[in-house]
């Protein structure tokens, strides 16, 4: 049955006339899903609502920070406790010592920590210390991972550039990604070529451990240690991009999952409960660098910020209180909705890969192995868009690009998984 989206409709063409396509984020605009924007104004668990009161399930999760579900009491009363004794400060303020101490508690790589208002900001900083610490120019990044919209980074990039299939972006000057190399993920041959090629001038290499923005895609096996070697061989940095892995496929992320230690680590997402938070860290001579202890320079009046230090301690506070249980529990919930919705697909005929960290996830349109962004190219869009759309219309709510990855929250329940399941199979028969 379709949803009624009347004033959803009519907050959209609002929106439109002050601001870009509408909206402030370009996936939001549900361009690549052919369906209207529902406007959303209220979230609660597992579940979100639109203006015209449809509740969906939500595998959104604001893109992955609320793993605890939204609105969670104890997160939401830190931070209306925060907000009492004023929302920022442009000073520093006690809490941002508690959160640094969760990061470097969770992340043994991380001595000390920096924090920023946005993942861009974060990968941009780290990426300029690489630098200074290296004094190298050149960068590595693969195709298909995104790192915020720094000119430098917008190199074949995944998530909203795939989604909308702008090459890079406009206003980038070619002299901007001069020293960019985009390497295709998972080939470990043009890597080799690329340090051969460039000896002793690669900075550093950047990389979402766990690929969210193609859709979800994984390392092979060795990859990631393969990257720490040649690295560290070269005398270059490497980089982990965690803003979405961080906390999310298990306390420590991805460095913890897969046993590596990377030079600089760079934190999003959880860390912030829901609000704005970035943050990069790393051995305390590489971040004894930054200003003012050395030449790197950084500043943000917002970094720490009071509010989202408050959500960040709670959101942690929370999943390391029973951390093993907690991830467990997140993981057997997500592997019951992607086997459920894999053996709807087979029944029902269509081609569907699915690839699974924990709790984040891609449903693929494709009957090939999705390992990087050539294979990730080949998925039938046209597909994911009806499927995305009847779900929609079920009660369920899917990031609007396949080329973005899903995540499940602690809220969720085998009820809501069950729930969608059964809503993923008769969405199949229609695509």
């Amino acid at each position: 049955m379709a949803r009624e989206l009347k004033e959803s409709r009519a907050l959209q063409k609002r929106a439109e006339q002050l601001s870009p396509g509408g909206v402030n984020s370009p996936v939001r605009a549900f361009r690549s899903v052919g369906s209207d924007p529902p406007f959303l104004v209220s979230g609660q668990g597992a579940y979100v609502w639109d203006a015209d009161g449809n509740r969906y399930i939500d595998y959104v999760g604001s893109w992955g920070p609320l793993i605890l579900g939204h609105a969670k009491p104890e997160v939401v009363e830190a931070i209306t406790l925060a907000a009492r004794n004023s929302t920022s400060f442009g000073a520093s303020t006690p809490r941002e010592a508690e959160l640094a101490s969760l990061v470097t508690e969770a992340f043994p790589a991380i001595e000390k920590v920096r924090f920023v208002s946005s993942g861009t900001e974060a990968t941009m900083s780290a990426i300029r210390l690489a630098r200074a610490a290296t004094k190298r120019k050149m960068i590595v990044k693969f195709e298909g991972c995104y790192h915020g919209h720094s000119d430098a980074l917008l190199v074949k990039a995944g998530s909203g550039v795939a989604t909308l299939g702008i090459p890079g972006s406009a206003g980038v000057p070619e002299e901007f990604v001069e020293f960019t190399l985009a390497l295709p993920y998972n080939n470990r041959n043009v890597v080799e070529k690329a340090f051969t090629k460039f000896k002793g001038q690669i900075a550093c290499v950047i990389v979402e451990p766990v690929v969210g923005n193609m859709g979800c895609v994984l390392p092979e096996t060795g990859y990631l240690n393969f990257l720490r070697d040649v690295t560290k061989r070269d005398g270059a940095l490497l980089i982990f991009d965690e803003v979405m892995t961080g906390f999310r496929v298990a306390f420590g992320g991805a460095s913890e999952l897969y046993g590596i230690q990377p030079d600089l680590t760079t934190l999003g997402k959880i860390i912030g409960g829901g609000l704005p938070v970035g943050a990069y860290g790393g051995p305390a001579e590489i971040m004894d660098l930054v200003a003012p202890v050395g030449p790197v320079y950084q500043a943000g009046t917002l970094s720490g910020n009071p509010l989202a230090m408050a959500a960040g301690i709670a959101t942690l506070c929370q999943i390391k209180a029973n951390r093993e249980r907690f991830y467990r529990h997140i993981d057997r919930k997500a592997g019951r909705l992607v086997a459920g919705v894999t053996a709807a697909a087979k029944a029902a005929g269509v081609a569907m890969t699915v690839n699974r960290v924990g709790s984040m996830f891609t449903f693929f349109f494709s009957n090939k192995q999705i390992t990087d962004w050539d294979s990730a190219s080949t998925c039938n869009t046209a597909k994911f868009g009806r499927f995305h759309g009847a779900l929609l219309d079920a009660g369920v709510w899917l990031p609007p690009s396949q080329f973005e990855a899903a995540f499940l929250s602690a809220a969720h329940t085998q009820a809501d998984v069950d729930a969608t399941i059964g809503a993923a199979r008769e969405a199949l028969a229609l695509v």
